[in-house]
């Protein structure tokens, strides 16, 4: 008998959870990992669905949350839409599915917002993972920083602000082509980011982060780097951090976007984690 198939003890037993202030029984297993999933810069947890399936698939426990401003949330933009908003965006969706022993991964940009989430609930934390994500440090605590002694912004930066629609939302397609993400000749996938792509706040780029109790440091933690990507690889200033000592560093044979291009590779480099 299971709960799936006898929905009257099912009923019952998801009950006498809830009167003992307990998570309901499904939400549990000795050998389910649970993972949350947190989309880059333009995206939302829309992004990672093959990767999501397959987990699910195997019995684990899958949240892709999308951050306000993004995605079916880019709606919600304003201009005050920042890091915080997207920090306390993953903090909510974690606090209000009861999710304990989380595997935190972040792509590309994200690796700030998740460094933000790993350091507000850290009890909550199993490990915290960059997937071709900024690893921040003490030197460097946002996306965009200024000059640490002239305040001022670098050059291609400032050439970028007057195409921001209302100053404020950032255009994919203004400023990189398709294979920034996935390879140019991989149609659908090129079709599937034309369709999806939204604006992303500029605030969540420039905002600093504030770490209250160590951020990623606190936390068992792995870089994977997509060393299949061809046009513009990631950087050394972004996943350097991730060759440091107490760190997994992994190299994935992947575009950026490996979860749309290589959901299999991905889901297999998910499971190794913790």
């Amino acid at each position: 008998m299971t709960g799936f198939t006898r929905r009257g003890a099912a009923a019952g037993l998801l009950g006498a959870a809830a009167a003992a202030g307990a998570a309901p029984a499904y939400s549990q297993g000795t050998n389910r990992k649970t993972f949350v999933l947190v989309h880059g810069t333009w995206h939302g947890g829309w992004c990672w669905v093959h990767v999501a399936d397959r987990l699910r698939a195997q019995g684990h426990r899958v949240i892709t949350p999308t951050v306000t401003g993004c995605g079916d949330r880019a709606h919600l933009i304003q201009p005050e839409t920042g890091l915080e908003t997207h920090i306390t965006d993953i903090v909510r969706a974690i606090e209000w599915e009861e999710l304990e022993d989380v595997i935190l991964i972040g792509h590309s940009f994200s690796g700030i917002t998740i460094t933000g989430v790993a350091d507000r609930i850290p009890d909550r934390i199993r490990h915290i993972a960059f997937f071709d994500a900024l690893i921040p440090t003490d030197a460097r605590r946002a996306a965009i920083m200024p000059d640490p002694e002239t305040g001022a912004y670098p050059q291609w930066w400032l050439d970028r602000l007057p195409a921001f629609e209302d100053g404020y939302k950032m255009n994919f397609w203004d400023h990189y082509p398709a294979k920034m993400l996935v390879p140019e000749d991989d149609e659908a996938n090129i079709a599937w980011l034309r369709r999806r792509l939204t604006w992303h706040p500029v605030r969540q780029w420039t905002d600093q982060l504030e770490l209250r109790n160590g951020g990623w440091a606190a936390h068992p933690r792995t870089c994977i780097h997509c060393v299949g990507q061809v046009y513009s690889p990631s950087s050394e200033a972004m996943v350097g951090p991730g060759r440091g000592p107490g760190w997994r560093f992994i190299e994935l044979n992947t575009a950026r976007n490996g979860f749309m291009t290589d959901p299999d590779a991905v889901t297999e480099c998910f499971l190794s984690l913790a």
